[in-house]
């Protein structure tokens, strides 16, 4: 193996978290999951003893992690948070068209499937999206200093994202993406204003 080829562990990881995204968490068996990441069968059992669950939990915690740290980063790309804000949107939209509608929120999917049937499965996507909030909230207070409305930003920031991406992916386009990037610009706008910064 290559020092750039990522190991049989993480393979494995990366499949199950391709395609528990785009066919959820019951459309995706262990064996869809070794073909995809070019591994032996009994390889997911050796790295993931706890089976499909323990696989699921880990690929969700590992990608919402990374998802979000990406998020802030395409935030932080642009010097003016509400420009930052469409532009995020607009990101999103484009890298949404370019893989035809299959690769949005790593965790939603899952998150909707299992809220009610698996509490191992709800705890971790509930932490996930926590600590998304949290790092929104801290992003959006540089420039609202209230800290109860730089929450309720970070949620607003995350309910247009999650909901967006539903609409654009079942109606197959992406203006319901620049929609609520409009809305949500509006909105950090306003807050900014009242808060006395300007923008």
């Amino acid at each position: 193996m290559r020092q750039d080829e990522p190991d049989t562990r993480t393979r494995i990881q990366n499949a199950a978290t391709m395609l528990f995204r785009r066919a959820g968490y019951p459309g995706t068996g262990l064996k869809r999951i070794a073909a995809e990441a070019d591994a032996p069968f009994g390889s997911i059992y050796h790295f993931f003893p706890g089976g499909k669950q323990q696989l699921a939990e880990e690929a969700l915690r590992t990608a919402g992690a990374e998802y979000g740290r990406m998020v802030l980063a395409l935030l932080d790309s642009v010097p003016d948070p509400v420009e930052s804000v469409m532009h995020a949107f607009e990101t999103a939209a484009e890298n949404l068209v370019a893989t035809g509608y299959a690769d949005a929120c790593p965790i939603a999917t899952v998150a909707l499937e299992v809220a009610g049937t698996d509490e191992v499965l709800r705890v971790a996507t509930a932490e996930v999206f926590a600590e998304w909030v949290s790092a929104g909230e801290q992003w959006f207070a540089r420039w609202v200093p209230d800290p109860d409305e730089a929450r309720s930003l970070a949620y607003a920031l995350i309910i247009n994202l999650e909901g967006a991406f539903m609409l654009s992916r079942t109606a197959r386009d992406p203006e319901p993406l620049r929609v609520a990037g409009r809305s949500m610009a509006a909105s950090l706008r306003a807050a900014i204003t009242r808060a006395g910064k300007g923008c």
